[in-house]
Formats: C-alpha cells, sequence, structure tokens
C-alpha cells in the first residue's frame, strides 16, 4: 500500500525552509504519494521534486521583523486571503486523505499562521482522520524569543495536543534541540533526530536556469546571499564586491557572486554597476545547485544558513560565514560560532566588513586548510524511514485504542484549542 503525506511548508522572507523541505519530499516521493503544499513566494525557475503533487496557497509573507503578515498579491484583502487559503487547505487535507500529515515547523514557529494550520490540525485529529500521523518537521536550532517561557508552553500544549512525532533535522551528537528548546523533555511525544537535510547534486539542476557557469580556467571564490532578501547579506554583497575590486592583480582568482532570486531589482541593479567595476567579478541571480559549484571552489563567502552551511560541509571547500544577527536572532551564529571553534569555517564578524579588511581575510582563509567534520547528512532519507516506521507503529496503537476513548480524546483537544484558534485570529 502507498501512502500518502501531506507536506506543509509555509516560507516568509529566506527561501531556505522551502529547499529543505523539497529535499525531504523529494525522498518521500520514491515510495510514497506527496502532497506539498506551499505559502510563500517562489521564486522564478525554482524546480520541485518530481512525482509529487503541489498546492500553492495564495503567498503571504510576514514584515521583516516578523511580527505581522503582509500580502505578496494585492488582488484581495488580508482577511479574505487568509479565508481562502483556509479552505484550500482543508479541502486539500479532505480529498487527499493523507496517512501523514507534516507540518514544517509549526508549531515551534510560524504563530502567525495558526488561523489555518489549527482548523487542519483539528481535521486531522476528527474522528474521521484519527489515522493520521501527524509530525512536526524542525531544524537542528530554534529562534530565542523575548517571551521564551511563554512560547515554549504554547509549543507543549500544541504538540501535546495534536501531534504523534516531532523530526528534528539534525544530528544530536554536534547540536540538540534542548539547547534552543528547554522543554523537550516535556513533550509527549517522540522526538527523532534524521541528520542533517543536504542538498543531493542533481545532473539536471542547471535546465531550466539561466546564468554564467563557473570559469573553469582559475580558480574560484563564490560569494553567495540566500534568497537574497535579508540586508544582511545585501550588505555583505557590497564589501565583497568593493573588496574584489581591491584584490584585482593581486590574487589569480574570480569572484563569483550570486545576489539571490528575491533581491529586489534596485538592490540589484546597484550591485551590477560594481560588479561592472572590476574584471575579476561576474554576477548573476542564483545557482539551483550551490553545493556542486562550491566542490569547484577555492573559497565560499556566505552567510550561515542551515542549507549554504551544509553545501560548505558537503563540498569541504574553504569558507568564510557572516551569520544574519538582525531581530536578535542567534540561530545562524551558535552554528556558525561551533564549527569555527572546530575549524571548520572562519567568521565574518560585523567590525570586518570593511572592504579593506575583508581582502585581508580572504587572503588568509586561501591559505587555511579546513578541517573535516563527519556529520550525519543524510537528514532526508532518515526523514522518510522514519515517517514510515512510526506510521506502522501508529496503526498498530490505532487499531488497538477503544473508539470511544478516541471520540473522548477529540472532544478534549476540541474544547482546549477552539478558544486559542479565535483568540488567534482576533490578534492577527
Amino acid at each position: 500500500m502507498t501512502n500518502r503525506v501531506m507536506f506543509y511548508c509555509q516560507h516568509v522572507l529566506g527561501i531556505g525552509h522551502l529547499v529543505r523541505s523539497a529535499e525531504i519530499v523529494r525522498e518521500l516521493a520514491r515510495d510514497s504519494h506527496v502532497l506539498l503544499v506551499t505559502g510563500g513566494e517562489i521564486p522564478d525557475g525554482f524546480q520541485f521534486p518530481e512525482n509529487i503533487d503541489t498546492l500553492q496557497l495564495t503567498p503571504l509573507k510576514t514584515s521583516p521583523d516578523f511580527s505581522s503578515l503582509q500580502l505578496c498579491d494585492f488582488s484581495r484583502s488580508l482577511e479574505e486571503t487568509r479565508a481562502i487559503r483556509r479552505t484550500l487547505l482543508l479541502q486539500a487535507f479532505n480529498e487527499f486523505k493523507p496517512d501523514v500529515l507534516v507540518t514544517e515547523l509549526f508549531p515551534f514557529g510560524r504563530k502567525h499562521f495558526r488561523f489555518e494550520l489549527l482548523p487542519l490540525l483539528e481535521r486531522a485529529r476528527s474522528q474521521q482522520s484519527r489515522r493520521t500521523l501527524v509530525v512536526s518537521s524542525v531544524r537542528d536550532i530554534l529562534v530565542a524569543r523575548k517571551d521564551q517561557e511563554e512560547y515554549e508552553q504554547r509549543v507543549c500544549t500544541l504538540v501535546n495536543s495534536f501531534y504523534d512525532l516531532v523530526l528534528v533535522h539534525g544530528d544530536e551528537k554536534f547540536l540538540k534541540l534542548d539547547e534552543s528548546f528547554s522543554r523537550v523533555a516535556d513533550l509527549r511525544c517522540p522526538v527523532a533526530y534524521t541528520g542533517y537535510v543536504a542538498q543531493q547534486n542533481k545532473p539536471d539542476a542547471g535546465k531550466s536556469y539561466s546564468f554564467p557557469m563557473v570559469d573553469q580556467r582559475q580558480p574560484t571564490i563564490v560569494v553567495s546571499n540566500g534568497s537574497g532578501q535579508y540586508l544582511t547579506g545585501q550588505m555583505l554583497l557590497e564589501s565583497m564586491l568593493r573588496a574584489a575590486h581591491l584584490l584585482q592583480g593581486q590574487i589569480p582568482h574570480e569572484f563569483h557572486v550570486f545576489a539571490g532570486p528575491l533581491m529586489p531589482e534596485e538592490t540589484y541593479n546597484s550591485l551590477q554597476t560594481l560588479a561592472a567595476a572590476s574584471g575579476n567579478v561576474r554576477l548573476s541571480r542564483y545557482t539551483p545547485d550551490l553545493a556542486a559549484v562550491l566542490k569547484r571552489a577555492e573559497l565560499s563567502v556566505s552567510m550561515g544558513g542551515y542549507n549554504t552551511v551544509m553545501d560548505i560541509l558537503s563540498s569541504g571547500v574553504r569558507a568564510l560565514v557572516y551569520p544574519v544577527t538582525s531581530n536578535g536572532d542567534q540561530e545562524q551564529s551558535v552554528r556558525a560560532k561551533k564549527l569555527a571553534r572546530m575549524g571548520v569555517l572562519d567568521l565574518i564578524r560585523p567590525e570586518e566588513l570593511a572592504p579593506e579588511i575583508l581582502a585581508q581575510k580572504l587572503g588568509a582563509a586561501l591559505r587555511n586548510e579546513p578541517t573535516r567534520l563527519a556529520l550525519n547528512r543524510g537528514g532526508a532519507a532518515n526523514s522518510a524511514l522514519l515517517l514510515k516506521k512510526y506510521l506502522a507503529m501508529h496503526r498498530e496503537h490505532i487499531s488497538e485504542v477503544p473508539e470511544t476513548w478516541l471520540s473522548s480524546r477529540e472532544e478534549s483537544v476540541a474544547q482546549r484549542q477552539v478558544p486559542e484558534r479565535r483568540k488567534a485570529g482576533a490578534q492577527q
């Protein structure tokens, strides 16, 4: 019997969550029927895995400080968009009838999307859908909150009410979820580590993209910027382009700079002007397979996002990393600093962004040999295996549970969660 997996992914500023989710569903689709539901802006040319169904909800994003929801399509109001998304999501669940429902990051994040996720979870826990295994998919490090105690209580309540499993896409020998979420022991469902989700090299990755390939005649320094939407990354690219100009003729390298598929056009045009002033720079928007590009590079310069760090580790390239710290977010810093202490990469600090200092760091980095780190990077394949394992256990458990107990549990969950859903709707 082919299992049916409904996978919900809502990215808001960057595309890291979308990239990681795509890798996981690629593995799931090998022997499961997958419906991938996305709710953010999709970059032009982004390739979804083959052999899956997709549902693109009317895209929403958050403000840069994550404080409120924002429209991407202004043809309808925010309230109308929310209502349409909620209806489509419930219809998709009813028609697809998933054996497994995965919510990426929620309830550990994405609280602004409770307006559609709480009704979805209530439907998944209804009498008719009680056989659905409900899973949360989270990365290795969670964002610290100003209201950390209240946040962790809210997460525990939701996990213990609705979820059967939490998948952590990290290696517990390197970083444990407890380091950013202190109440893991209070979660009343299994918490399973999958290993890190690393993009696999895809031979056809460049077919639907238009970007110049790295020149093989001379060594390259690859500069990447994730989605291109973060101001931190835009500042890094501007400084790098100015440093590249200073290094013309000093080192025999070419800089290949990927600005990011969602970078604002005005910002990209400004970078193009800077790049044109140097004969050793090639600027393009995006590569769908950064790991493959990095394997041919001498040095990587980037921010410290989950997927970029996995590409650095997979390629074994020398690396300089400038972690994002906006909004007090320490996720990238925690990961990057730990890797720096182990000699895997080197950090760029804010005071080192001056082009002259950056040029010196580039020269030093090219002389270093990085430490090779053995991390579990089989997170996508392991996620598929774990979901099959826990679905089998879930089915066995459900078959042994009396119908009367299930009915009383659903009623208890509804009593606890409906008021929270109404309150959340009123706040957003």
